[in-house]
C-alpha cells in the first residue's frame, strides 16, 4: 500500500512538473521591425494562455551565430525563432533544427480554421518548404526600394530616378557635405552589403549562381560591382563600409543623405515623427532599371519557427500561430507600414487606404519583375556573402578602380568551393 502511494506521489509529481515547464518558452527574435510591433504584444498572449513568454531580441548575424551554437551543441532551450529562410533554411534544415510544421498544420486541432495557411502565396510556402514539407512560416516579404527626400528633390527639380544613370545624376545633384547631406547611401558592410547589392547585379544582366556554379566574376557582375563602388565611394556618407541598414536607416532619419536603396520594411520607421526628423518627407519609389533591364530583388526575407529541440512543441506552435496571424498581420500593415507575407492583407481595401500609396505601387509592380532572391541560393550562404562582400567593399575604397576583376575571381573560386564542399556544385 505505501510503496502503491510513493508510486502515484511520483506520477503526480511528473505530471505536475511537465506542466510547469509548458508554462514557460523562450522566444528569440531579430531586431526587425516586426518583432517592434510583437514585443508590445506579447502580454496578451501570456493573459490569454497563462504562458510566461521570455524574449530576447538580437541583431540577425548575432541571431543565426546564437542559434547555430545552441543547436550544434544541443544544449538549446529555445522553443521558437524568427529565422531568415534564403540564409540558413538550407543549413538549418540538413541540420535538423527545424521542427516539421506540415503535420501541425494540416492538424485542425493545432491550427484553426481562421489562420488560413493558404493565406501564403505558393511562392513564399515554396522558400520555406524542403522534401515537401514546411518548416517555417512566412512572415514579412521584402523587397528593395528607393527612398528619397521628397523636399531635396523638389528643391532641385527632379523626379525620381527610373535608371541607373538618372540614379547616379541625382545623387552627384544631391550631394552636398559641406552640409552634412550626402547624395545616397546603401549597405557597404561586406556580407551584410550583398542582399542590397543583389538588384543591382541583376540589373547589370549578372547574378550569384548559374547551374550550380558561381558566376560573380562575369563581366556583367564586375560593371555591377564598379557602379556601385563608384556610386557610394563618390555620393556615399563617410564610414559607409561600416554600414549596414540600421546606420543608413539612422543617417535618412536624420536628415543626412538623400536617397537610400534598401528593403521595404523601413518605410515605417522613416515616417515615424518620434524617430525621424524628415518623417513628412520621405517618398519611396520603384528600383530603377540598369543597363540590362529591372529585376529588383522580392523575397521571404523572415520567418518564425519551432525548434525541433524544444521541449514545449504544442505550446510553441501555438504561439507561432497567434503570432503570425492575420490580425497581427493588419496591425504590422497598418501601424508599421511592414510588407506582410500574407495575400489578403494586399487585397483588402480597407488596410490598402491606410498603407502607403507609393510603397503599395511598387508592390504592384513588382509582381512580374522580381528576383526570388538576393543571395546565392546555397547551405554556406554566409561565408559565400563574406567572400562576395569582400569584393564589394575594394570596390567602394578604391570607387571602382580597383582590381575587381581579380577580387571576384577570388570570390567566385571561394564560392565554388564551398558549393563542393556541401555536394552542391554543379546541382
Amino acid at each position: 500500500m505505501k510503496r502503491r502511494l510513493i508510486v502515484a506521489f511520483l506520477t503526480i509529481a511528473v505530471v505536475f512538473s511537465a506542466a510547469a515547464q509548458t508554462k514557460s518558452i523562450r522566444v528569440l527574435l531579430a531586431n526587425h521591425p516586426y518583432a517592434e510591433v510583437l514585443k508590445p504584444l506579447i502580454a496578451e498572449y501570456e493573459a490569454k494562455t497563462g504562458v510566461k513568454v521570455n524574449v530576447e531580441s538580437y541583431d540577425e548575424n548575432q541571431l543565426t551565430q546564437k542559434l547555430t551554437t545552441e543547436f550544434a551543441t544541443k544544449s538549446s532551450t529555445v522553443d521558437v525563432f524568427m529565422t531568415r529562410p534564403l540564409q540558413e533554411g538550407k543549413l538549418f534544415y540538413r541540420n535538423g533544427w527545424y521542427e516539421n510544421l506540415t503535420p501541425y498544420i494540416n492538424n485542425n486541432k493545432k491550427t484553426p480554421a481562421n489562420y488560413n495557411f493558404a493565406d501564403y502565396s505558393k511562392s513564399s510556402v515554396d522558400a520555406v518548404t524542403y522534401a515537401k514539407n514546411v518548416y517555417t512560416i512566412p512572415l514579412v516579404t521584402e523587397w528593395q526600394v528607393l527612398y528619397y527626400r521628397t523636399d531635396l528633390f523638389k528643391q532641385a527639380g527632379l523626379n525620381p530616378p527610373t535608371t541607373f544613370d538618372e540614379l547616379l545624376a541625382a545623387a552627384k545633384k544631391l550631394h552636398n557635405p559641406d552640409k552634412n547631406v550626402y547624395g545616397i547611401v546603401s549597405r557597404g558592410q561586406r556580407g551584410a552589403a550583398v542582399t542590397q547589392f543583389s538588384t543591382y547585379l541583376y540589373n547589370y544582366g549578372g547574378d550569384f549562381l548559374k547551374d550550380g556554379k558561381a558566376v560573380v566574376d562575369t563581366p556583367e557582375a564586375i560593371e555591377a560591382f564598379k557602379f556601385y563602388g563608384k556610386m557610394l565611394k563618390e555620393y556615399g556618407p563617410p564610414g559607409v563600409t561600416n554600414m549596414s541598414w540600421a546606420q543608413g536607416q539612422a543617417l535618412f532619419q536624420a536628415g543626412q543623405v538623400a536617397m537610400w536603396t534598401d528593403a521595404s520594411v523601413f518605410l515605417g520607421n522613416l515616417k515615424d515623427p518620434t524617430k525621424s526628423q524628415v518623417a513628412d518627407k520621405v517618398g519611396v519609389a520603384l528600383m530603377p532599371a540598369g543597363p540590362k533591364g529591372n529585376r529588383p530583388y522580392i523575397v521571404v526575407s523572415w520567418g518564425m519557427a519551432v525548434s525541433r529541440q524544444s521541449k514545449n512543441k504544442d505550446q510553441a506552435y501555438d504561439f507561432l500561430m497567434w503570432a503570425t496571424s492575420k490580425d497581427l498581420a493588419i496591425k504590422a500593415m497598418i501601424d508599421k507600414g511592414i510588407t506582410m507575407a500574407r495575400n489578403s492583407v494586399w487585397t483588402d481595401a480597407n488596410i490598402l487606404a491606410k498603407f502607403d500609396q507609393q510603397l503599395a505601387t511598387t508592390a504592384v509592380k513588382m509582381g512580374p519583375i522580381g528576383t526570388p532572391y538576393d543571395r546565392p541560393l546555397m547551405t554556406a550562404v554566409g561565408e559565400a556573402r563574406d567572400a562576395i562582400g569582400d569584393v564589394i567593399v575594394l570596390a567602394i575604397d578604391t570607387g571602382g578602380t580597383g582590381d575587381i576583376a581579380g577580387a571576384a575571381k577570388a570570390a567566385a573560386k571561394k564560392v565554388n568551393e564551398l558549393l563542393d564542399a556541401a555536394g552542391e556544385l554543379g546541382k
